[in-house]
């Protein structure tokens, strides 16, 4: 079960300036012909406050020089983690193509109305399903759940406006370090991670030891 890569390399010469605009480029190519089921799925790990981690997929929703965006129920177990611990890694595990993207930085939640404004382009369903799960609690059965969801359903039919959950919206994660991983032979991969300056001076590019 070993694989041999022979992608072609990722050096400094040609790389963006900003790792945001890095990562444009990576997910234009994953999102046309990487061969990905879900480009913008991520894996999202965090820690509580004692510092036991937890990991989960979750799907990008937005990114730009401010941050990547992903939404969730503030009830959820990586909600309650960031609000006790804000620091969190992100991965996006491109496989086919060899690549990598980790992202690590600080969770801070997105506006109300930034939340709202998204909330309005998901489908009357995932709108419903917001409302019908208590994310990470404990569940009965399914039954209660297909139930709590029929009656959201019947109250809220297609057509009709959904209220945004007062108990649901989005983190966005400033990035600290932004490392690309580009798969080579005999295991000698390319790793160069962007790196933030404290004082808000630009981003440095170090490489890594595979």
């Amino acid at each position: 079960m070993r694989q041999q890569y022979r992608a072609e390399g990722l050096g400094e010469t040609g790389l963006a300036a900003t790792p945001v605009e890095q990562f444009a480029r990576w997910f234009r190519q994953a999102a046309t012909d990487g061969g990905l089921f879900e480009p913008n799925a991520m894996v999202v790990s965090t820690a509580d406050a004692e510092g036991r981690p937890s990991s989960r997929t979750v799907l990008l929703k937005h990114f730009d020089e401010r941050g990547f965006v992903f939404y969730t129920n503030y009830g959820s177990r990586k909600a309650r983690d960031l609000a006790a611990n804000p620091h969190v890694s992100l991965l996006f595990p491109w496989h086919p193509m060899a690549r990598q993207v980790i992202v690590t930085g600080t969770a801070a939640r997105t506006g109300r109305d930034e939340t709202a404004a998204y909330f309005r382009t998901r489908p009357h369903g995932s709108q419903l399903g917001a409302w019908a799960s208590t994310q990470s609690a404990v569940v009965g059965s399914r039954a209660e759940l297909d139930a709590a969801y029929a009656e959201l359903a019947a109250r809220y039919p297609e057509g009709e406006q959904v209220p945004v959950p007062p108990h649901w919206g989005g983190f966005r994660v400033v990035p600290r370090t932004v490392e690309f991983w580009q798969g080579r032979e005999n295991r000698l991969h390319d790793r160069l991670r962007y790196v933030a300056a404290g004082d808000g001076g630009g981003w440095r590019v170090e490489r890594l030891g595979p």
